[in-house]
């Protein structure tokens, strides 16, 4: 028997702007440059779907992006198709004063064809690293989006900082990526969940990053960072195509 591949590999690599088959390194800064981190289907009333053709129609045939649990359930995908072997870990994100709960985030553990890393590969954390870290690295790891440094935690767990603060911790458990779904659904629905404050959609932009969170377009390079006001949902929209080729008949409400 033939099964169907979970995901065409060559749209998908054309979706995130390559010509063909790429080093890990090389995958993770072109889907974060292509595929925004965005949550604008919670602010436009549409179900969030883990299954795997709902996620190819949203990213890949319909060039949205997504947030964790969506780039990082596909980009496994991807990087399997590819010969890599991956493990979906969940991860507990800090919020500024404590680590929230489990499946709170869905990290990434991949080891390349030939036998290379392991490295913490996440494409859906919003601001992150460019490039993908050293798992078993303790070091300082220089990155454009700045200086990494995983460290060991309690139990196996291990916690990624940036510059200094923590971002989340990382339990190195296997899991589904249908491990996440209740999870999924509870960031869509619980009324304090920071994905509902307000629609943001980000990518890399060069060395930096640009972002639209409501009305504001942001720039940010290193220590520079410019704000620009949309007065109109016409700019809005304009800016969704311009900026992150995403095309909306309305504009996600805040």
């Amino acid at each position: 028997m033939v099964y169907a591949r979970p995901v065409n590999v060559d749209a998908y690599l054309r979706r995130i702007g390559l010509a063909g088959p790429a080093p890990l390194r090389e995958l993770h800064r072109a889907h974060q440059a292509a595929v925004p981190f965005e949550n604008l289907s919670i602010h436009l009333g549409e179900p969030i779907s883990l299954a795997t053709d709902d996620l190819v129609d949203k990213v890949v045939r319909r060039r949205r992006g997504g947030f964790c649990y969506e780039l990082n359930g596909l980009f496994a995908l991807l990087l399997e198709e590819l010969g890599h072997t991956v493990t979906r870990v969940g991860a507990r994100v800090h919020d500024g004063t404590r680590f929230g709960p489990p499946f709170d985030h869905l990290a990434l553990l991949v080891s390349e064809p030939d036998g290379g890393g392991p490295w913490l590969a996440d494409v859906g954390f919003g601001r992150h690293s460019s490039y993908p870290l050293r798992l078993d690295e303790r070091g300082e790891q220089v990155d454009p989006g700045g200086t990494f440094r995983l460290a060991d935690a309690d139990g196996g767990d291990v916690d990624v900082l940036l510059d200094g603060t923590p971002q989340y911790r990382i339990e190195r458990k296997p899991r589904a990526l249908a491990d996440f779904a209740p999870t999924c659904w509870w960031q869509q629905t619980w009324p304090e969940s920071h994905f509902r404050k307000g629609p943001v959609c980000a990518r890399l932009d060069g060395e930096g990053r640009i972002t639209l969170s409501g009305r504001k377009l942001i720039r940010t390079s290193g220590t520079e960072r410019t704000e620009v006001v949309l007065d109109s949902d016409e700019e809005v929209l304009a800016a969704y195509e311009e900026h992150f080729g995403i095309v909306l008949a309305t504009v996600p409400k805040g």
